[in-house]
């Protein structure tokens, strides 16, 4: 990208089980009240913002972003565009958000994703010569029946195959919690009080006696997930705030929180083993930044499941004392759309307690074999 381009600012909701506190929500009303909260603290004008990008997989068509731009209050002539990339769109919103302002079509954007697990609509097929009409779970990911797997035994397939155990998963999902637990007053400051709830909810104290209680969701008794080691089903948002240089030069205000966007890029994998996407994105956005995994010093790396994220860790090099400081997805549950969105919130203001320089990477995995990563610096 030509144009250095910037983060100023970036909230989130708390993230909430499905059918929890969020239940009576529709998307539009976790995304607004984000964009008032960013507008009041950036002091930014809703007239000089030029585009709204979110993310959003389970609100079943429309255009989420277009309505929660009109019930934050801004203009009507502000344009939005909602992208569906399922798991990795509240990520990729903000890499189209990027693109934009380094082109120079446009100064100010908003951009993240938005999820309502708990309002999502029914899905049904038209029957065909008279059969009837069939409720289904989801949409294909891959034309291919056979290397369209669910997520939850694509990654009972993929502890299985990298031979990663239920009580490493165990650990790995215990951690998670700890450290969710230990940040919990500190997380306060990105979150934006929704429906009166000002934490994350599913954050619990995790004993391996507790865990090797659980039965098993997917895969055999040595690999397989259990509720403790995938992420729950859950609702929430994340915004972000991005500028151009020009814009950030015209608000000089703003500088001292900016962290600088370096790159962001997408990749395609295989559809029947998706959390394996991200190291792909990771090594070739290093590779372009000329940059390692040395250099990275904050990780935001999905944890849809315990061992698609080791997974990535362990293939990347990027070591867990650095990764997912305040919890992970494991810790708070997984809104689609908006959980990369989210970890980006999380890492701008991981980067706000950083050393001036310090890089932080953010990566995400998407049903049909997709990958996301970001990388920022302080």
């Amino acid at each position: 990208m030509s144009n250095t381009i910037y983060m100023v600012a970036a909230k989130r909701s708390a993230v909430v089980p499905r059918g929890g506190a969020f239940a009576h929500l529709q998307p539009h009303e976790l995304g607004a009240p984000l964009i008032k909260s960013l507008l009041a603290e950036t002091k930014i004008a809703p007239t000089q913002i030029d585009h709204v990008l979110l993310g959003n997989g389970l609100a079943g068509g429309g255009n989420v972003a277009r309505m929660v731009a009109l019930a934050a209050g801004l203009p009507e002539a502000v344009p939005a565009i909602t992208l569906d990339s399922q798991c990795c769109g509240g990520v990729d919103a903000v890499q189209m958000a990027m693109h934009m302002l380094s082109a120079g079509a446009a100064d100010i954007i908003l951009a993240g994703g938005v999820e309502s697990f708990s309002t999502a609509p029914r899905r049904i097929k038209r029957g065909r010569d008279g059969a009837p009409d069939q409720e289904y779970h989801r949409p294909p990911f891959s034309p291919w029946p056979e290397r369209d797997p669910d997520m939850i035994a694509a990654a009972a397939h993929l502890a299985k195959y990298k031979q990663i155990s239920r009580t490493a998963q165990e650990e790995f999902a215990i951690k998670s919690h700890q450290k969710a637990q230990a940040a919990q007053v500190g997380l306060r400051s990105e979150i934006v009080a929704i429906a009166d709830v000002a934490e994350d909810a599913f954050t619990r104290t995790l004993s391996p006696k507790l865990c090797a209680k659980l039965p098993l969701l997917a895969g055999d008794k040595d690999t397989g997930l259990t509720a403790a080691t995938t992420a729950v089903e859950a609702d929430g948002a994340g915004l972000c705030v991005l500028l151009s240089e020009k814009a950030l030069n015209d608000h000089p205000e703003l500088k001292p929180h900016a962290i600088k966007l370096r790159g962001a890029l997408s990749v395609g994998s295989d559809p029947a083993l998706p959390g394996l996407a991200p190291i792909a994105a990771i090594e070739k956005l290093l590779h372009q930044l000329d940059l390692s995994c040395a250099n990275i010093a904050i990780v935001e790396m999905m944890e849809a499941f315990a061992a698609q994220a080791m997974a990535c860790l362990e293939a990347t090099d990027l070591p867990l004392a650095r990764t997912n400081l305040g919890g992970g997805a494991l810790a708070r549950g997984h809104p689609i759309g908006a959980s990369g969105a989210i970890n980006l919130v999380r890492l701008f203001h991981e980067l706000q307690r950083a050393e001036i320089g310090a890089y932080g990477l953010a990566a995400i995995a998407g049903a049909g074999g997709l990958g996301a990563a970001l990388v920022m610096q302080k």
